[in-house]
């Protein structure tokens, strides 16, 4: 088996130094498929793009015979299919968006990226809480029969994920290496449960490393497939404010869920906000502005009671959802620090609060 003439043709489109997104667009534009852009002249090239560009067009990109076979050994694996902006199949939400892939590499179901979805995004330093919003609201929507975007990135993302797997509308992963790169490498397991039962997306071509750029910039596909963006937790500056930013300029909505104004992951959802976001408490509230027609009753998340004796009660009575340092609790409650140690972790491992740096607590039910 060989790899198309056509998909040859758009891997060396892809491969040529110099030419990104933007640029190769504008050369398809005016030549049609890539084929026909390898077959003009440097004069009719140059027309379009400088002469030093033109010239690499027309020279065959360095190590391309090895990246033509790797890309046929990787095609050849079940599952793995690479789509083309000509190809019919290619999803179409993305076709709506300014900037859109060239290529897709993708491992899995390739029908999800044409399935209603929302985006769940959020910090990778994400709190206790912050991932039991993620897991739950994804689970919820995916039980509903949405699909959930991410980036398969450690924190938010990655509960997102898990959540997501558990109903039947399933999860996309969005990744920003070579479709042949699981990064990061914890999320192994995840990966394979996603190609299992989701589906793994990459516009850079196989091998392609972990590098920064690239995390951000595919933050356009997640917001660009989906008809809305959920960020769960951000602080001010965090690249889920961009996925929010590009989501707007998408013509997606934008939700968030607020936290403590004591909280740094907070300041960016509530920056979200004040700039127009949808506050939004459960899952219905997504359901309800997307006016999406959904396949089963929305689900809310319970948690089984867990019983305390009475200090620990006493304790929990003092311990709200900002944070506290311990010196204060031990202060109000008169409970000497090493009982009040040995109950802050029984408390904790019961699921009733959460410990942050510093020694401060927070109530998480």
């Amino acid at each position: 088996m060989e790899l198309s003439t056509d998909l040859i043709a758009w891997l060396r489109l892809e491969q040529t130094p110099g030419v990104g997104n933007e640029t190769a667009r504008r050369l398809l534009s005016v030549f049609g498929l890539p084929a026909q852009i390898f077959a003009a002249s440097h004069t009719a090239l140059c027309e379009v793009v400088t002469p030093r560009l033109a010239s690499a067009l027309l020279a065959m990109p360095a190590d391309f015979r090895q990246q033509v076979d790797k890309t046929l050994d990787w095609q050849e694996q079940p599952g793995n299919l690479i789509l083309t902006l000509a190809d019919t199949a290619y999803p179409r939400s993305l076709l709506e968006i300014p900037d859109p892939p060239l290529m897709l590499y993708i491992k899995g179901r390739v029908s999800l990226l044409d399935a209603a979805t929302v985006a769940v995004v959020g910090s990778r330093n994400a709190t206790v809480q912050g991932i039991r919003n993620a897991e739950q609201f994804s689970e919820a929507l995916s039980l509903a029969g949405l699909c959930i975007s991410s980036g398969q990135a450690a924190g938010i993302d990655t509960a997102a994920h898990q959540g997501a797997l558990r109903g039947p509308g399933s999860t996309i992963a969005v990744i920003g290496t070579g479709a042949d790169i699981v990064y990061p490498a914890r999320n192994r397991h995840l990966a394979h449960l996603i190609a299992e039962g989701g589906c793994i997306v990459s516009e850079y071509s196989l091998g392609t490393p972990a590098l920064a750029p690239n995390f951000p910039r595919r933050n356009r596909i997640i917001s660009g497939l989906a008809k809305g963006v959920l960020v769960v937790e951000a602080a001010a500056q965090s690249g889920s404010l961009i996925t929010a930013r590009m989501a707007a300029e998408q013509g997606r909505e934008v939700f968030a869920i607020p936290g403590s104004i004591h909280s740094p992951l907070s300041k960016g959802c509530h920056q979200l906000i004040r700039q127009g976001a949808k506050l939004v408490e459960s899952a219905q509230d997504i359901l309800e502005e997307l006016q999406l027609q959904t396949h089963s009753p929305q689900i809310k998340a319970q948690q089984e009671p867990v019983s305390v004796d009475a200090s620990e009660s006493l304790l929990l009575q003092e311990i709200s959802f900002d944070p506290v340092h311990m010196d204060m609790l031990a202060s109000r409650t008169g409970i000497g620090i090493a009982s009040l140690t040995t109950e802050l972790l029984t408390l904790e491992l019961g699921g009733q609060l959460e410990s942050l740096p510093g020694g401060y607590y927070r109530r998480l039910a």
